[in-house]
């Protein structure tokens, strides 16, 4: 999500059962980030561990277009689990999956730590907050040290929940985030500064977001990008 990164977004939040955290760790980093962005169409995987937030992890899957996320390729891969996959899924808890498209995006360059917000606009209000996060509070944020870019995500629900074998093996409804707002800086510490004044409740609630918006700060564990070639994927 760097400055025109992609058209859309796949972003999830969750916990790991502590069992088997241990082999959850090693699955995303050595197959599960490799292999989506070997799917036709992934840009780049991502994943954090949270330093002050409601859920553990966080991981953003950058595309290039909203249909990557319920592409043929895509759904093949999500209905045929590898056996380690398969060993995992079950492991995930409290899932949030949230295929979103890109409404605007501010800054360059990438931080070592994100805030994300998960929050919605209370109905009739959907302008007017877009208008105010995009001319107003991104802006202001990217004045902040520390603060490199800002993405404003919406949220597809249909591209969100599509019902395959690993949602099954999952098992629970997945959970999804209206919008997200993802603001990315050099450390956490600059990110909570910037982020706890501007995107306060009291601030979203004026707005006209609604209640119980979600904030929490990661840090970055592991990256990936798509080489384009004959060993990509």
């Amino acid at each position: 999500m760097t400055t025109r990164e992609g058209q859309a977004v796949l972003a999830i939040w969750n916990d790991a059962d502590p069992a088997g955290k241990d082999d959850f760790n090693q699955w995303y980093t050595r197959e599960h980030i490799p292999e989506r962005v070997g799917v036709p169409g992934f840009l780049r995987g991502r994943r954090y561990v949270a330093v002050d937030a409601d859920l553990e992890f966080c991981a953003f899957y950058d595309t290039e277009s909203l249909d990557v996320l319920t592409s043929p390729v895509y759904l093949e891969r999500l209905d045929n689990p590898t056996e380690w996959t398969r060993r995992v899924m079950p492991s995930f808890r409290n899932m949030n999956r949230s295929a979103c498209v890109v409404t605007r995006t501010l800054g360059l360059g990438e931080g070592g730590a994100v805030a994300t917000l998960r929050f919605g606009p209370r109905p009739g209000r959907e302008d007017s907050l877009r208008t105010w996060l995009e001319e107003v509070a991104m802006p202001a944020l990217l004045e902040q040290p520390g603060i490199v870019a800002a993405h404003l995500l919406e949220a597809d629900p249909a591209s969100s929940r599509p019902p395959t074998r690993e949602r099954e093996l999952r098992g629970g409804e997945d959970h999804v985030a209206d919008w997200v707002l993802v603001v990315e800086g050099t450390g956490p510490d600059e990110l909570q500064a910037a982020c706890k004044p501007q995107l306060s409740t009291a601030e979203l609630d004026t707005h006209g977001a609604q209640p119980g918006p979600v904030l929490g700060t990661y840090r970055l564990m592991y990256a990936l990008r798509h080489e384009p070639g004959p060993h990509a994927g």
